[in-house]
């Protein structure tokens, strides 16, 4: 298990590297910062002297090698705009915004995606399974921010009953959670609905149904226990998923999260703000994925035999 664990560390610190040269890449082919830090009026003298202040005039890969350095040390660059506060700060400071919501949404998907799946595998072939299947095709299917502006005009133009956009109680949660997590919804049903399709035409379920184990016993105890393990095997993905892929969700409903931050950083060409985003996302990603696979290898035995 210790080989195991040494593996996916290394993984992740590779795939971190390569999306850190990526980010790093990105930066130097979609435009120049110097051009927006001076103003019309500044000379070449200028823009020299910026341009060895920021050390663009250094060959690309002493640029990436002190990119790394600084980004060890949590230096991920200064905005371009106003204040030039520090770039990591500013992802810091909306981070635990994009985390609420993305939490919130995770546990409506699980409430009733879970309860949804199970209901709809039990009763295979009737109007609950048709519901639920027909259910996580559209939550699969239906565009992110058509959803959020249909759920703007219904709820808040039309019937007045919650917030249009923002932050605050509970009710600016609601919409954006909703439009959030269905997609999330529609792949927990779908998956617990599988697997629970497997558990109750398994072996051990047959075996109990011949000893004469009640069916309730059946379900929770045998069939659902042994569903649940592929579901959360995708939980910190489905959570990662929704911090990283929240930029539209974001947007429409105007919540302060990081995927706003990263929208209006594209906009404005803020790259110091833009590369701290999206290096934070992808830490963010590697680091759910790598739980994730550390937990399942302590959780199923049969993982830590083939590790060794």
């Amino acid at each position: 298990m210790t080989r195991a664990i040494i593996t996916r560390c290394a993984e992740a610190l590779i795939a971190l590297f390569l999306m850190s040269a990526a980010i790093f890449a990105l930066r130097r082919v979609t435009g120049d910062p110097v051009a927006l830090l001076l103003s019309d009026s500044a000379t070449e003298a200028d823009r020299m002297a910026l341009t060895a202040n920021l050390g663009l005039d250094q060959p690309l890969l002493t640029q990436y090698v002190i990119f790394l350095r600084d980004a060890l040390h949590g230096d991920l660059g200064r905005s371009l705009i106003g204040d030039r506060q520090p770039a990591l700060d500013l992802v810091l400071s909306r981070l635990g915004y994009s985390l609420q919501l993305a939490g919130v949404a995770l546990v409506f998907s699980f409430l009733i995606g879970i309860p949804l799946g199970v209901m709809s595998a039990v009763h295979r072939g009737r109007f609950i399974d048709f519901a639920a299947r027909l259910l996580a095709l559209i939550g699969q299917s239906v565009p992110v921010f058509w959803l959020g502006i249909v759920l703007i005009f219904l709820f808040s133009v039309t019937l007045g009953l919650l917030p249009t956009s923002g932050y605050g109680d509970w009710r600016h949660f609601i919409m954006p959670a909703l439009t959030l997590g269905l997609f999330t919804l529609a792949a927990i049903t779908r998956l617990c609905r599988a697997s629970m399709l497997e558990a109750l035409n398994s072996e051990y379920v047959k075996f109990a149904r011949i000893k004469g184990v009640s069916e309730n016993q059946i379900l929770i105890k045998h069939a659902l226990r042994n569903s649940l393990m592929p579901v959360v095997t995708f939980m910190g993905t489905f959570f990662a998923a929704m911090i990283t892929g929240a930029v539209v969700v974001e947007t429409v409903f105007s919540w302060p999260g990081i995927g706003r931050l990263a929208y209006e950083s594209i906009l404005r060409r803020d790259f110091p703000v833009v590369q701290a985003t999206v290096l934070t996302m992808t830490l963010l990603f590697i680091s759910c994925n790598l739980a994730v696979d550390l937990i399942y290898l302590w959780l199923d035995p049969r993982m830590r035999q083939g590790a060794k």
